[in-house]
């Protein structure tokens, strides 16, 4: 974000600046879904809903886990939150007391562990590399598990590599912390966008997995602010109790504006965004590779490239900064995603148009050869 902003003073000035920094998609929210928000609010659908979300919406979320991964999931295990955020305060807070340890990747989404921290618990990070695929392994958590340990926190694909645990992996995982008596928790916000043969989801494993997704990403919904928690039956009263006291309910136009988000037709169009972001990866991985940015791992989902900038002779912040200011292109620098190998590398967001890319990539070209 502070990168970010130094780009928007920038461009307040008058210089163009192509933002990979940002992890949020440039298209605009379907028509479908807009005018189904529009109609809600016309219709007098400003008022609250019950804390877990609109009845019908719940239901929809659960015939997606039936329909789209063969899934038999209860309506009641849904919990509709304000964004993905609003539900991994949900998780952490009804699941892990003062005291208690949530393992999670270093580097992975900076927000993680001070959702833990907020409600004092403390997120562990444990470093993870191309190795591994920067995502967790059973042997990892199983290495890094302590007297304090009480869960997992893990993406599937993650942030910021855009990579995937293999099922078998997962399944590792779920099957070592349910035998240490502890939670495993995964963030599919971008399990829609794989590019390729799509994972199943987590759902699958069994109904003591806490799931978390979102509108924002694949359904590209990023400002309504909307997200959803698949819980066990035996939080959803706790859930319930504390969605109540800590924001009363998601937005009611939002989620009547999501039952569209769902329809098979608006499907259509947010699958063709898929292969656009598809389109935008193919071109920028190569180009990376030519520039000597080196992607260790090929992204199979999510719309970010991580790259080791150790050839490049300067590290992360620097290459960022100078980027910035000197070739006017946005990028996030690892300290943004933890410590483990933070100074060697940067993130790259393929979240605007192709064309804007290849200008990206030919203005570091040219800063490269200066």
């Amino acid at each position: 974000m502070a990168i970010l902003a130094r780009a928007r003073e920038l461009e307040v000035a008058g210089r163009d600046i192509v933002h990979l920094e940002i992890g949020e998609p440039d298209f605009p929210t379907p028509d479908a879904i807009v005018e189904a928000g529009i109609a809600a609010l016309r219709a007098g659908h400003t008022h609250y809903t019950p804390a877990l979300g609109l009845p019908a919406l719940r239901a929809a979320i659960a015939d997606y886990y039936r329909d789209r991964h063969d899934v038999a999931v209860e309506a009641g295990r849904v919990a509709v939150t304000p964004g993905a955020s609003g539900a991994l305060l949900l998780a952490m807070a009804v699941l892990f007391d003062p005291g208690d340890e949530v393992l999670m990747t270093d580097p992975g989404y900076p927000c993680n562990r001070h959702f833990a921290r907020l409600v004092e618990a403390r997120g562990v990070g444990v470093p993870v590399g191309p190795e591994t695929g920067y995502q967790l392994t059973a042997a990892l958590v199983e290495r890094h598990w302590g007297p304090r340990t009480r869960g997992v926190l893990v993406a599937n694909p993650g942030n910021p590599a855009g990579t995937l645990i293999e099922a078998g992996e997962l399944r590792a995982i779920h099957e070592l912390v349910r035998a240490r008596g502890g939670w495993l928790l995964v963030d599919e916000i971008y399990h829609e966008l794989v590019y390729d043969a799509a994972p199943d989801s987590a759902a699958g494993l069994g109904d003591d997995v806490v799931v978390i997704n979102s509108f924002s990403k694949y359904f590209l919904m990023t400002g309504w602010r909307l997200g959803w928690l698949l819980a066990p039956p035996t939080m959803m009263a706790a859930i319930d109790r504390l969605a109540q006291n800590v924001f009363l309910a998601a937005s009611t136009p939002a989620q009547h504006a999501a039952l569209a988000a769902l329809a098979p037709d608006t499907r259509l169009i947010l699958n063709a965004r898929k292969e656009e972001l598809k389109a935008r990866r193919d071109f920028l991985l190569p180009a990376l590779a030519g520039l000597g940015f080196r992607v260790a791992v090929e992204p199979r989902g999510a719309f970010y490239c991580y790259a080791d900038v150790s050839e490049l002779g300067l590290d992360a912040e620097t290459l960022a900064e100078r980027l910035l200011v000197e070739a006017g292109v946005a990028i996030t620098p690892g300290a943004d995603f933890g410590a483990h190998g933070a100074e060697h590398h940067v993130r790259f967001a393929y979240t605007t148009s192709l064309t804007r890319i290849a200008e990206a990539v030919e203005r570091m070209r040219r800063w490269l050869a200066a």
